[in-house]
């Protein structure tokens, strides 16, 4: 393990930083123990010096592969910087102009939308495209590296319009990074995976940085686990590499951010980081801040260009986090005082790693004697009683963000409450009205008020300090919701949702090693009882299709789609997003002879049935050839089996729950009763 020893002058203190590899291995101890991580590994750099490096937590199963500062973990969108690093090096080169239209450079990028001529890769990389959000079918597969994702994204854009103007606002996108993969590869000439090895692993020694294209030795990757399912799990493989898909250590990570602090001019220009880390998320569409404490707003590929609580310091703090389904990161960087964290997590949550991150940060400076003390968690204080003008009623509504909406209630009295449909156990929120015009909770750490912006539409603005106790306190000022109207249907398309209202539709289209077996639940469709006219945030605008409209910046308004009903053969499906679903009625329950066989038909899509009480508890044997899978969940929804994770082909089947098999057109499972 490096020191900074060599950078002090010989008069001064050596600085041993056992402090902060101390508060490191206590919050590494507290990830692992109270928040929901396997493993977690960190590293800090200062001035080119490693001087903190380690891990913790549980790794393989039996115990025989201790973890060290060369396990590889995934990064998720922390792999976004990687895309962003690529993208600025040819437009120092001038192969790229960042605001020139994408399509002067990938000519076949079509949508419905005309406006999409307009997308630049500026607004690519600070999240402003206006594309929907993210095209993830077969993106997040067990050990496999199908390109699918990547190499169908032209052809699922080009049916897609547009949710924004480009350049209107910036909304978090993966499909933007996908994109500007390929931007990459079409100017460079090179395949992604290859670029990023020349021209930024290789040359800052990053050994252990790699993607799923990659020869991976399984081995060195950190042990995976989810929570309903016991045992190990294979490796994790996250196949929009340009948007997440990146395997690296807390060790490369911070080695990465010396792009960002002037150590690495061979790699990108000072002046090339420094327009990376500039504010590109004001746009009018954005939340006013009387303060600059607030942890929001998009740099190109940073997440927040002005991180709190660093900013209470008067430090610029960038950073940028990832979250597979298994695998979460965060890279923190202070350019100014050339340092940066790295924490990297199986399990887990980016938030609290950053939040490490950060408090680890923290105690370097403060040993170091940058700073003297650390600052106090921060509030706005409890309300502060006063009357409520009656105008204020007006707010009162239901208001939505992706996939929920919210029924805020306002009382004469000046009294707040939020309720959510999809949640109707969960109690209400309740906040008072308070003097300077905004309602406060009752611990005086989040204010909300209400904006309507020039586009008319209106919004729950919330500031919020939270804290998650032992890891430090973070902040947010965000349009959190916008207001939806309801609307009335012709009798024709009111009675078709009505028939749709609380049916299940399964997933058809995902492939055979996809992780969202493990994870799925059936999709309960559930048209809005205080809403009418919609089914969660979307519109409906059809018997047979339903728009979601949103306009949010930031994440609420994250990842928009739609729902498409078609009939085919007398059986009815669902397109949402990538994906296809079909209603609960076309699944049967399975019927268990002696022997018995399922194919797959030429449409390559699932084949879903239910497990009748008959047929509950029964053993079964599934012989399958190797480009296949089967999975089996509980009455409650729960995998109880699934064949890619622990390879068993003997399952005892759970009355009232349901079986899937997929695989590849035309394949076939035989099953026999054991």
């Amino acid at each position: 393990m490096l020191t900074a020893e060599m950078d002090l002058p010989s008069n001064k203190a050596v600085i041993t930083y056992e402090a902060t590899r101390k508060a490191a291995q206590e919050k590494a101890g507290l990830l692992t123990k109270t928040y929901g991580t396997n493993s977690v590994q960190y590293a800090i750099i200062d001035h080119g010096n490693i001087i903190v490096s380690g891990q913790s937590g549980k790794n393989d199963e039996q115990g025989q592969m201790p973890l060290t500062k060369d396990t590889m973990y995934g990064i998720g969108s922390t792999s976004k910087m990687f895309t962003a690093v690529a993208a600025m090096q040819l437009a120092e080169q001038g192969k790229i102009n960042l605001d020139t239209p994408v399509v002067q450079y990938i000519p076949e990028f079509k949508m419905k939308d005309e406006r999409y001529k307009q997308i630049t890769p500026r607004m690519l990389l600070n999240h402003s495209s206006g594309l929907n959000g993210s095209t993830l079918t077969n993106a997040s597969l067990f050990e496999d590296n199908d390109t699918y994702a990547h190499d169908t994204l032209l052809g699922q854009l080009a049916g897609q319009t547009l949710k924004a103007a480009p350049g209107a606002y910036s909304v978090y996108c993966n499909d933007g990074f996908t994109l500007a993969q390929i931007l990459v590869e079409r100017v460079s000439g090179m395949d992604f995976t290859s670029y990023i090895h020349r021209y930024i692993t290789e040359p800052l020694g990053m050994v252990n940085t790699k993607t799923p294209l990659d020869s991976l030795s399984t081995a060195k990757m950190a042990g995976l686990y989810y929570p309903a399912y016991r045992g190990q799990l294979p490796n994790e493989t996250s196949n929009v590499i340009g948007a997440g898909g990146i395997y690296s250590t807390a060790e490369d990570l911070v080695r990465f951010s010396q792009i960002f602090t002037g150590k690495a001019e061979g790699i990108l220009s000072g002046k090339s980081s420094a327009a990376m880390a500039q504010d590109e998320y004001k746009t009018p569409l954005w939340p006013d801040d009387e303060a600059s404490s607030f942890d929001y707003g998009y740099g190109l590929g940073w997440d927040n260009v002005n991180l709190y609580p660093f900013n209470e310091y008067g430090m610029k703090a960038l950073t940028k986090g990832g979250d597979t389904i298994l695998y979460h990161s965060s890279l923190v960087v202070l350019p100014e005082q050339d340092m940066a964290a790295a924490v990297i997590t199986s399990g887990g949550s980016s938030t609290a790693d950053r939040l490490m991150a950060n408090e680890i940060l923290l105690q370097a400076l403060k040993e170091k004697g940058t700073i003297a003390e650390r600052k106090p968690e921060k509030s706005y204080g409890a309300p502060v009683k006063a009357d409520m003008p009656e105008s204020v009623l007006q707010y009162s509504g239901i208001y939505g963000a992706t996939n929920t909406t919210v029924n805020i209630d306002i009382t004469k009295g000046g009294i707040l409450s939020i309720t959510s449909e999809q949640s109707p156990g969960t109690p209400a929120q309740t906040f008072g009205y308070s003097a300077d015009g905004t309602f406060r909770s009752a611990d005086g750490n989040t204010k909300l008020s209400f904006v309507t912006e020039e586009n008319g539409r209106t919004y729950l603005w919330i500031r919020q300090y939270a804290s998650l106790p032992g890891l430090g306190q973070m902040s947010a000022s965000v349009y959190n919701a916008e207001k939806l109207q309801p609307q009335d249907l012709p009798a024709e398309t009111r009675e078709a949702w009505i028939q749709r209202d609380g049916k299940k539709y399964y997933l058809l289209n995902e492939k055979y090693t996809s992780l969202v077996y493990l994870m799925m639940q059936p999709t309960q469709l559930n048209v809005s009882k205080q809403l009418p006219g919609y089914v969660l945030d979307k519109r409906i605008t059809g018997p047979n299709t339903a728009v979601s409209e949103l306009q949010i910046p930031g994440m609420s308004g994250r990842d928009l789609s739609g729902y498409t009903f078609f009939i085919q053969d007398g059986v009815e499906y669902l397109k949402s997003g990538g994906s296809i679903l079909v209603n609960e009625a076309a699944v049967k329950p399975i019927y268990i002879a002696k022997k018995s066989t399922v194919t797959i038909p030429p449409s390559g899509y699932a084949r879903w049935y239910t497990i009748s009480d008959k047929d509950g508890g029964k053993t079964v044997k599934v012989s399958m050839s190797s480009n296949a899978s089967f999975a089996v969940y509980n009455a409650k929804g729960t995998c109880s089996s699934f064949s890619v994770i622990g390879g068993k082909d003997k399952v005892e089947l759970p009355a009232g729950g349901s079986i899937v098999f997929a695989g590849d057109a035309g394949t076939k499972f035989k099953i026999s009763v054991q």
